[in-house]
């Protein structure tokens, strides 16, 4: 599987500032994102699955930025900590009540970044998770927000057994859904994604 990683990396230090911020990061799990600890204060990375935070840390070492962050193995809600901003890594959908989620961060930070599938991402679609998504973004649009940006990428495979690993454990719906790509060769599925400063 293939997203532009870098042009994502890019979208997000073009829409927020993170020069010398300290950062709370909410489900940074992966470490697709870290490049923006290079020009913040420090980043405290918090994630309830020890799995992701494992992956963070191997990513942070590989990239020489394990010394400007912090990993949290906790669940959100209990943490009580103070930052410039709070960033939700694509996972304010993923949380219960997004909207209890975005109004616990506004107790820690002055600044709200979400990071998101958008609306009408068909990945999203394909990963069973739109509904989640637009609950997500109407929590975010019932705010008054700073700044929101709509970016449109793609997410490639070579072929059905690539994108059959990478959805499965979304269960049985997205297992359905990819079936219309069986025997097909080097997929291509939009992904759109947006960031909205709170």
């Amino acid at each position: 599987m293939a997203t532009d990683i870098k042009k994502m990396i890019s979208n997000l230090l073009e829409f927020y500032d993170f020069n010398n911020q300290t950062i709370i990061t909410v489900g940074s799990g992966g470490g697709q994102f870290i490049e923006y600890g290079r020009v913040s204060k420090n980043v405290i990375a918090i994630d309830n699955d020890e799995i992701a935070l494992q992956r963070l840390k191997e990513n942070l070492v590989k990239s020489s930025l394990d010394s400007k962050f912090t990993l949290i193995h906790s669940d959100f809600y209990l943490t009580n900590l103070k930052a410039d901003v709070v960033m939700f890594e694509f996972c304010l959908h993923e949380m219960k009540d997004p909207m209890a989620a975005i109004k616990h961060a506004q107790t820690m930070a002055p600044n709200i970044l979400v990071t998101d599938h958008w609306t009408d991402s068909k990945w999203a679609y394909y990963v069973d998770e739109e509904e989640k998504v637009k609950k997500s973004w109407a929590a975010i649009n019932s705010l008054i927000t700073k700044k929101v940006q709509k970016y449109d990428g793609l997410q490639l495979f070579n072929d059905y057994e690539e994108i059959y690993q990478k959805v499965q454990v979304q269960g049985e719906n997205s297992i359905n859904r990819i079936a219309e790509f069986r025997d097909k060769k080097n997929i291509t599925i939009p992904m759109s994604n947006g960031f909205a400063l709170l």
